[in-house]
């Protein structure tokens, strides 16, 4: 029996390709003392993905000949650990691959969803990167105006979602009318602005007749600074991506940052979901309450197949994506 798996054929110097990536076949790895052996179920595409193949960040750089790293729902086949029993549900740090083996320590049990695919987004790091990030950092407070970026994807969406609820006022930024319509309608903000367009300082300031107080930025770049000519004395700045500079060669940065910041008083915090994993279990109490109450609908983006992992990450970067996307490798246990 062999593992596929996924590697690293040639780190980018451009956009990402196929031809980045390479499908082989290895030996099933072997679990020793300790260890288990995991299949994996999900695994989760990110903007972080590209990210790790320009250098070091909050991780280790990906380097060519490296099997792609990835955040993954796995259920335990083979256990020779007393942590963790064979058929247990686990989230671990995997790669992009059919089995891999990693010391019992180092993967979380999962508790029992009725949908197992939740795990990866409303109560995985989707819906835990939104609500960390807009609750602990953005402090929204009723009737104030939130501002998200990449509205439609697997953070903005749940940020909009959870700020509604909070009784803000609630803006949008997506590419392209539909996907803005979607935003509108699927998650209930009060307007979606197209960044594609013309006039997006013009759009977003009509969008925002009283300034934002909050803006939620997951792109960086051009949009970033727009929004920053937008904020109100005492914003708050939640810095948690910057998908528009992955794959650029000159990336660019808000001009006059320094300036905008202290005139306007804005805090500006960028953080990674494991930052407040220690309030996770507040976050998901959070999720679940809003989604019972009918706030929170939960939207996912299921691309089936390893194979097909390198086009899910293209494709996401290119903004094809609705809600949180991820591959699934294996069926869910019966």
């Amino acid at each position: 029996m062999t593992n596929r798996q996924i590697t690293v054929a040639a780190l980018p110097k451009g956009p990402l390709t196929p031809e980045n990536f390479d499908l082989t076949e290895t030996a099933m790895p072997i679990s020793q003392a300790g260890e288990v052996l995991l299949r994996i179920i999900l695994m989760s595409i990110d903007a972080a993905n590209r990210s790790w193949m320009q250098g070091a960040t909050y991780r280790a750089a990906v380097k060519q000949g490296d099997a792609m790293p990835t955040y993954a729902i796995c259920e335990v086949v083979e256990s020779k650990s007393e942590r963790v029993a064979v058929g247990e549900i686990v989230s671990a740090e995997a790669t992009w691959s059919d089995y891999i083996v990693l010391p019992a320590h180092k993967v979380m049990k999962m508790p029992a969803v009725p949908q197992l695919s939740h795990l990866m987004s409303v109560y995985g790091v989707a819906g835990k990167t939104a609500y960390h990030g807009l609750m602990s950092i953005g402090q929204p407070e009723p009737g104030e105006t939130v501002l998200v970026s990449a509205a439609a994807g697997s953070v903005g969406g749940y940020v909009g979602q959870i700020a509604k609820a909070m009784g803000c006022r609630v803006v949008g930024i997506a590419g392209g009318p539909e996907k803005c319509d979607w935003v509108v309608k699927t998650f209930g903000f009060d307007a979606c602005i197209d960044y594609r367009a013309e006039g997006l300082f013009k759009s977003l300031r009509s969008a925002c007749p009283n300034g934002v107080d909050i803006y939620f930025d997951n792109v960086g770049g051009v949009i970033l600074e727009t929004a920053l000519n937008l904020m109100n004395e005492k914003g708050r700045v939640v810095c948690c991506g910057a998908i528009s500079q992955y794959e650029s060669t000159a990336p660019t940065g808000p001009r006059n940052l320094p300036g905008a910041i202290v005139v306007k008083r804005l805090k500006m915090e960028g953080f990674i979901v494991t930052d407040f994993a220690s309030q996770d279990a507040k976050a998901i109490r959070g999720l679940q309450t809003l989604i019972d109450a009918g706030k929170l609908k939960v939207t996912e983006d299921i691309v089936e197949g390893l194979e097909n992992a390198p086009a899910a990450l293209i494709g996401l970067l290119n903004g094809d994506n609705k809600g949180k996307r991820m591959v699934r490798v294996s069926a869910d246990p019966s």
